[in-house]
């Protein structure tokens, strides 16, 4: 090691050279110096210029000896002209644009019940492509009901593309208008204060469907809507009595687009309150005994749509009061929703297979999950390498359990049915407040992964398996599946009022 003097600019620079290194070494070491890039630096030596390659030990330095080095700096690297945020020091509107939020919809007066049931329905694809397909080409008179639904159809149609283009809050003036045209219940305005009423989100998700259903279908022919092929299914029920033991049974068959949760004193959870809502007693008139009598009512359901709807039965006329209050009580919800023992037995026999499948392609993911993370935390540690090479290879063995199946014929032809009986869930409409005439709802929708704008990551990120949009009229941002599982009741908090769950996919 020989320590020399570089002269640059009149100033000298020490410099401890190498010589058992090339020249390129002792370039790197004064642009550490003085900021000239190597490609820019002049050293004149012994013999000329020093050169990439140049072997030092042949150039003889001395202790102190002076180089002289010309070559001037080139430009500086410039500042960022944003400053790096993380997201954790974003404001909400920061963190929107960050992550590709979608956009909300504009309270237009009390309109949060119509805002939180549109943003669920428009997390239905199959009803966006539907609709994308849709002409107004109705020869009605423009003041029909049929003309009318029209309407409802293509302004809706035209408010999901907003929506998919635009960055900030979209007023839903024209779809609002042609909904309180089709339901004029919509339209009523408030005695006490003078704007429009609040209304009920789920009579207006039941409104807006049962319009989509007649607009959407193929008329002329017998195709099935979007509506009923993917989000109604079809109920048998039986009305037996036993004290008239000799009277047949009388059994009847219908459609249906949403299961209702009774809730009472003994339900705290949604299963409880479906099957109360499936097994009732009714009296009414027996034919043998010419009297009333109770009848057991049960229910059974024959066909599972893709999505199912789920609403909770939480408000109640309190005569004393004169309102529809609520009913507060918690009844928990899950993310994964098994509804196969609602079924009849013979839809119960064909589900089992693809139920079954289904149960060891998520026991694998679960393994998958479990590994991962303990993969993680031994990451730092002497032994997190073996760990995670036994974890990798003891998923990638578990991985094979899942059995491939053969799904019944009459289920794989029954384009929108869900053919396994397990559900996820994609989106809730809460409602926060006392009574069906006030309060507040807001819309929860599910973030497909893959889709839209990157997800949350960095210092003090939760951990959850999915990410939600919270939809509270244009003020939108995500929440975790930990935030979605609280919205079950039990205070003055928002609550499940109605629940969409998606069938599985079978992949």
């Amino acid at each position: 090691m020989v320590k020399v003097q570089v002269k640059w600019q009149g100033k000298k620079y020490p410099v401890d050279v190498d010589t058992a290194q090339p020249g390129e070494v002792f370039k790197m070491q004064l642009y550490s110096l003085t900021n000239v890039s190597p490609d820019r630096q002049k050293i004149l030596v012994k013999g000329g210029q020093l050169k990439d390659d140049t072997d030092m030990s042949t150039l003889g330095l001395k202790e102190n000896a002076v180089l002289m080095m010309m070559g001037s700096v080139g430009e500086l690297p410039k500042a960022p002209e944003t400053q790096t945020k993380f997201i954790e020091d974003m404001s909400e509107n920061e963190v929107a644009q960050a992550l590709a939020i979608p956009a909300g919809l504009v309270n237009l007066g009390n309109t949060c019940y119509m805002n939180a049931t549109l943003q669920c329905l428009k997390a239905v694809p199959e009803l966006k492509q539907a609709l994308d397909k849709f002409k107004n080409s109705s020869s009605s008179g423009g003041g029909s009901q049929t003309s009318v639904q029209n309407k409802v159809a293509s302004s809706l149609k035209s408010l999901f593309d907003q929506l998919n283009e635009s960055g900030e809050g979209v007023p839903p003036m024209v779809f609002l208008h042609m909904l309180r045209q089709m339901s004029p219940k919509f339209g009523e305005m408030d005695p006490r204060g003078g704007g429009y009423r609040q209304q009920d989100a789920e009579e207006c998700w039941n409104e807006i469907l049962t319009s989509l259903d007649q607009t959407l279908g193929s008329s002329g022919n017998d195709e099935q809507s979007v509506v009923e092929k993917y989000m109604s299914g079809t109920m048998v029920t039986t009305w037996k009595s036993d004290d008239a033991p000799d009277e047949p049974p009388t059994v009847n068959q219908e459609n249906f687009r949403k299961l209702d949760c009774h809730i009472d004193s003994s339900v705290n959870y949604v299963s409880q309150g479906i099957h109360k809502g499936l097994e009732q007693v009714i009296e009414k008139r027996s034919e043998t005994l010419g009297r009333n009598a109770d009848f057991k009512v049960v229910s059974r359901i024959a066909r599972l749509p893709k999505y199912l709807t789920v609403a909770y039965n939480r408000f109640f006329w309190k005569a004393s009061e004169s309102v529809e209050a609520k009913i507060v009580k918690s009844v928990k919800f899950p993310l994964d929703l098994d509804v196969s023992e609602f079924c009849t037995p013979e839809l119960q026999a064909k589900m089992r297979p693809a139920k079954q499948y289904l149960r060891e392609l998520e026991d694998k993911k679960a393994l998958e999950r479990k590994m991962a993370k303990r993969a993680k935390l031994d990451k730092d540690s002497d032994e997190g390498s073996a760990n995670n090479i036994n974890v990798t290879e003891d998923a990638e063995m578990k991985s094979e359990d899942a059995k491939p199946f053969e799904l019944d014929a009459e289920l794989k032809a029954d384009v929108g049915c869900n053919p396994s009986g397990v559900y996820e869930l994609v989106g809730i409409v809460t409602h926060i407040g006392r009574t069906a005439n006030s309060g507040h709802y807001i819309g929860w929708v599910r973030k497909e992964k893959g889709i839209g704008g990157p997800e949350p990551s960095g210092k003090g990120i939760p951990d959850t398996q999915n990410w939600w949009y919270k939809f509270d009229d244009d003020n939108v941002s995500m929440v975790t599946d930990s935030d979605i599982l609280r919205l079950c009741g039990g205070g003055d908090w928002h609550t499940a009022y109605v629940t969409l769950y998606r069938a599985k996919n079978l992949e």
